[in-house]
């Protein structure tokens, strides 16, 4: 049984004839490889959200236990298939933006801690895109089933206590150097550390909703008006990022803003 209804399994929906054709080349090439357990399309393919100049995306999960040599003996082996392929290099000449980006994945979710002033950790965006929203090619393979029922509907309680105190600390951090910056007129480095703040609070929200997300940079309005359901939040989002005027006093405004957003969020949790 599934763990959770919101992360059905779907297939994927690709927008033109190149994207399925390429990635029926890439899944009749993994397909026939023992060490595979599930060939998986992510991102916009993958939730039928892809337009004619998206990106095709793959996550190959590879079977617990496999030897490293043979999954480094696997990605040679796709490179040389895709220089014989005259269908990708089709797509990829299709137009600019034709990227085909593969990754093989052994699908073990490691929640390495980000310090404050660190970059942000991708735990919960790996485990998003990877098992929530994933579209498999074929039947999900047996570890692919085993790994959703692992890790959602969410992670335990524990786990999510310490990725939330880490993420709002975080943010709290960038928050409070932004004046720093504007004080010393740097006011192009102050709004790239408002910048990482507004991902670092879109990272507590999700984790405080038990919901994993997308991105933290694109499809922001789809997922916290429609998967957390929450448009008021939404537009109080939308002035944070916006600056006229650079130097002046706006930046350290938005940074006040967006820090009373998070302290609303942790009072209401």
């Amino acid at each position: 049984m599934e763990p959770h209804a919101k992360y059905e399994i779907h297939p994927p929906v690709f927008p033109t004839q190149l994207h399925r054709d390429t990635a029926e080349l890439v899944n009749h090439f993994f397909l026939a490889k023992p060490a595979v357990d599930t060939v998986l399309v992510v991102n916009s393919c993958a939730r039928g959200q892809a337009s004619p100049e998206s990106d095709l995306d793959f996550a190959i999960l590879i079977k617990p236990g496999i030897p490293e040599i043979e999954i480094n003996l696997l990605e040679k082996a796709w490179k040389v298939y895709v220089e014989q392929q005259s269908s990708i290099l089709k797509y990829r000449q299709s137009n600019p933006y034709a990227h085909l980006h593969l990754d093989l994945i052994d699908g073990h979710y490691i929640p390495e801690h980000a310090g404050k002033g660190e970059p942000i950790n991708y735990f919960e965006l790996e485990i998003g895109n990877q098992l929530c929203y994933s579209a498999p090619m074929h039947s999900p393979g047996d570890y692919f089933l085993q790994l959703r029922k692992e890790w959602l509907p969410f992670y335990s309680e524990e786990l999510r206590s310490q990725r939330l105190k880490m993420a709002t600390d975080a943010c709290r951090y960038d928050l409070n150097h932004i004046p720093i910056f504007t004080k010393r007129e740097l006011y192009f480095q102050a709004f790239d550390i408002l910048y990482k703040a507004f991902q670092e609070f879109l990272q507590a929200l999700f984790i405080s909703n038990r919901v994993y997300p997308i991105a933290y940079n694109k499809w922001i309005k789809e997922q916290i008006v429609n998967r957390l359901n929450k448009p008021e939040l939404y537009n109080s989002l939308l002035p944070i990022l916006s600056v006229r005027n650079f130097e002046s006093d706006e930046i350290n405004e938005n940074a006040i803003m967006l820090n009373q957003l998070l302290e609303n969020m942790q009072n209401n949790i």
